[in-house]
């Protein structure tokens, strides 16, 4: 039986604002509950909604830890009665609600994965948040299937690089992908995109509609927001699904509704933090069953940018902000 310390290092916010407020600070060991396991932390994943929790745009929901993270990956050191799958020393990542910049984590042990055969826990950590993500809106959300076309905004961030992927290798027709430069273009390119657009020199609209024979597509996955609203209308194919999942450009804008209904077209979204473990869940279970074993025989593969020790948070930060990254930013503990 592992002796548990009373306490562990956690990177805390201070108050909102820039990377300097989060501070490395000592904070009591969590204990699991019911349902849970407590995770050793190997590494952690830094997403964009981190960054928004530092800034004071996204509090945790209530009860969830006030420590940024929202992935870990690592070793389970302690299971929470009625915890039916997962034992002592298994390796594991988890999609969590907060809490995961730490060197100990409470996870759900229903959002918890074994991490994939052949994989570092630094792959692994960058795994919970953009898979779960991509595929409850893409797959579920957007339904998009083999044989149709997709357009993914944000190509080579890490949601965009796993989005690329997974529609490729579940049979897309087409995949392009928006980027901030003509080498991220040819990133995603390399990743699977059928077509790279460069978003700072090109119209998406244009070049989406002369490359379908002025169809559109039909799937369209945006974290962009703003005035990309409506052009996404104008991007999208009869029977067209938009899926909004972020709003870089602003989460208001006026829009003109006509097209998307002579278009028989979706707009929705989703957000996956604050759903119940039960839903995440559900998530899960496709994932372990169609993706996992894509990741494991090397079909798609996480793009690691860059790692920095916990200590470092700010700095990871940062370089999220900065948007020079192609894929994950992860820490390691």
């Amino acid at each position: 039986m592992t002796v548990l310390p009373a306490t562990m290092t956690a990177i805390e916010i201070t108050e909102p604002g820039g990377p300097e407020v989060l501070r490395p600070a000592q904070r009591p060991m969590p204990l699991p509950g019911a349902g849970e396991v407590l995770i050793q932390v190997a590494a952690a994943g830094i997403n964009r909604p981190d960054v928004m929790q530092r800034l004071g745009g996204y509090p945790p929901p209530p009860g969830a830890s006030d420590i940024p993270g929202l992935e870990v990956a690592g070793s389970v050191v302690a299971v929470g009665l009625g915890v039916n799958h997962t034992k002592l020393g298994d390796q594991v990542c988890a999609l969590v609600t907060g809490g995961g910049y730490a060197t100990y984590c409470v996870a759900p042990e229903l959002q918890c994965l074994p991490v994939p055969k052949g994989f570092s826990m630094v792959e692994a950590a960058a795994l919970p948040e953009t898979f779960f993500t991509v595929w409850t809106n893409l797959f579920e959300r957007g339904a998009l299937k083999a044989g149709e076309t997709v357009l993914i905004h944000g190509g080579t961030s890490g949601i965009g690089t796993v989005a690329v992927q997974l529609a490729k290798a579940l049979g897309a027709h087409q995949v392009f992908a928006t980027a901030g430069s003509r080498d991220k273009c040819h990133a995603a390119e390399k990743l699977g995109a059928t077509r790279g657009i460069d978003y700072k020199h090109e119209d998406f609209v244009k070049v989406v509609k002369d490359a379908t024979g002025g169809r559109g597509v039909d799937v369209i996955l945006d974290m962009v927001g703003g005035d990309y609203i409506q052009r996404n209308i104008h991007a999208l194919a009869v029977e067209g699904r938009i899926v909004c999942i972020a709003f870089l450009k602003g989460a208001t804008a006026e829009i003109n509704l006509m097209p998307l209904m002579l278009k028989r077209g979706t707009l929705t979204g989703s957000t996956l933090r604050a759903r119940t473990v039960e839903q995440k869940g559900a998530i899960a279970a496709p994932l372990r069953r169609i993706v996992w074993p894509l990741l494991e025989q090397g079909k798609i593969k996480p793009q690691i940018y860059r790692t920095f020790p916990l200590a470092q948070a700010d700095e990871a930060h940062r370089l999220m902000e900065s948007s020079e990254h192609i894929g994950k930013i992860v820490l390691t503990v």
